[in-house]
């Protein structure tokens, strides 16, 4: 989900009805189960290619390079 969508679909829960509000926190509380079992998988591919400390390193430097440390 882009930013654009992000807005939109804020703003369309800040306008939903009670009944559309429930659904639409629910469709919400989907997606991030979904991508925390994406997650889960792609680390466990990652131990099995031998690859998970390699990642794990390039990410902390991105985020360095983000925070600026």
């Amino acid at each position: 989900m882009n930013e654009k969508d992000k807005k939109e679909f804020l703003e369309e829960f800040g306008k939903a009805d009670g009944p559309k509000k429930l659904d639409m926190w629910y469709y919400a509380l989907e997606q991030e189960v979904l991508w925390e079992q994406i997650l889960s998988e792609m680390s466990e591919i990652a131990k099995e290619q031998k690859m998970d400390k390699k990642l794990d390193k390039m990410m902390q430097e991105e985020m360095n390079g983000i925070t600026g440390k």
